[in-house]
């Protein structure tokens, strides 16, 4: 009896099992493989979003790097009517070349400074990364720097005016002037009135930040104890008060009245001031911390319909974890200068904790930022020119949120009746 063809037709069927077998191990291991690249993946995720201190790693940067038009052209591949000018390019390469140095080196390219703030102690202030640019510019960070005596002697408060080797000052703080004719038109008739009820609060973590053009010719620090920032904060708690808005402002000096002062612990002292202002008024919903930046003049005014004004940026804290919410409260603001006053806004910037505070006190409300205005060049002048235009922009936004309220309000009771 010939068994051939039966032996054939086995060894066949045993290649074919094994074919079988060896394609399902190779599919059991890619497949494991994949997993672990996507776990691998999750958790790389999980553990960028816990730490990453820098919106640059969520590609946050890169958006604030490429020009409107790019998300056009985006656009424009499915919606013909969006398509543009084909003779231009909607990449603005300086900015994103600048974006790609950074994120893949950590190195600013506009700011030399950079190249040797890992190597030399001191150099690397809070690392700062753009958010939202402005069109007064802002490929240049803000600059947080101290007083002289306190980067040189230790962290000492600098020298008020009743300190040995300084001529006293005037007694009297100056009076700020009224709006000029060029400055943010004050509401003759104000149609809404928070009344008796304070709604914003305005404070100085670094309450003696002068400027040159307002203290004795030589002056080289400009801080100061009576001409400050303080001036500005009580001016536009005074044209938020014009419009309707009750406002609240503390020009508390902690050099002169905190035992030990130390300039690094500035934002732990405000913190205690806007802890006291919480438990004292509940109402209390938008938080400003008013600051004057250490750039000089040609980086921090804008001539805008022949006046000049000093220029502000936005400081959003990333130590704070709701950070996202404190971003979109000052693009509000942000975006309603660049309607208006285009050229005032240089963008809103986070700050990391990486050698700084990094959270500014904002994680007290989302409705907290922290505004540079101006430099150390600028007057006050111009100084009180650009918080009327931020009183402005925020008692209108402040009017359009209640109203906003009251509508939602109606439609959920509304709502409500007809259940």
């Amino acid at each position: 009896m010939n068994r051939t063809p039966f032996r054939i037709s086995w060894q066949h069927a045993q290649l074919r099992f094994r074919k079988v077998l060896s394609t399902g191990r190779a599919y059991f291991v890619l497949s494991l493989c994949s997993m672990a690249v996507f776990v691998m993946l999750g958790l790389a995720g999980m553990l960028q979003k816990s730490f990453a201190v820098s919106p640059v790693q969520s590609m946050k940067g890169f958006a604030a790097s490429v020009s409107g038009r790019f998300f056009e052209s985006l656009l424009g591949m499915e919606l013909p009517h969006m398509t543009g000018d084909p003779g231009t390019s909607p990449f603005q390469t300086g900015k994103l070349a600048a974006f790609l140095v950074r994120f893949l080196t950590d190195l600013n390219p506009n700011d030399p400074k950079s190249l040797l703030a890992r190597e030399m102690p001191g150099m690397n202030p809070d690392r700062s990364v753009l958010l939202r640019p402005g069109s007064g510019g802002g490929d240049e960070a803000p600059e947080d720097l101290g007083p002289i005596e306190e980067e040189h002697g230790g962290g000492q408060a600098a020298p008020s005016s009743g300190d040995p080797g300084r001529d006293p000052e005037p007694e009297s703080e100056p009076a700020p002037s009224e709006p000029s004719a060029s400055s943010p038109r004050t509401p003759s008739s104000v149609q809404h009135d928070t009344g008796s009820d304070k709604v914003v609060f305005i404070y100085h973590s670094h309450n003696r930040e002068s400027w040159l053009p307002e203290l004795k010719p030589g002056t080289k620090d400009p801080n100061d104890d009576k001409i400050n920032v303080t001036l500005v904060g009580q001016r536009l708690a005074r044209q938020l008060e014009a419009r309707g808005v009750g406002a609240s402002q503390s020009s508390k000096d902690y050099a002169s009245s905190v035992k030990a002062y130390n300039w690094n612990l500035s934002y732990k002292y405000s913190l205690q001031t806007v802890r006291q202002a919480l438990a004292g008024n509940k109402n209390l919903k938008y938080f400003f911390d008013i600051h004057r930046d250490s750039q000089r003049r040609g980086k921090t005014t804008a001539t805008i319909r022949g006046v000049d004004y000093a220029q502000v940026y936005f400081i959003i804290g990333h130590r704070n974890p709701n950070w996202k919410e404190n971003e979109q409260f000052a693009s509000r603001i942000h975006e309603r200068l660049e309607k208006n006053y285009p050229g005032l806004s240089r963008g809103i910037w986070g700050k990391t904790a990486a050698n700084g505070n990094g959270e500014y006190n904002q994680s007290i409300s989302p409705d907290s930022v922290l505004i540079e205005i101006g430099g150390i060049e600028n007057t006050l002048e111009e100084c009180y020119r650009t918080a009327d235009v931020l009183a402005e922009a925020i008692a209108d936004l402040y009017w359009e949120s209640q109203d906003a309220e009251k509508v939602d309000g109606k439609a959920a009771a509304g709502g409500t009746g007809k259940s």
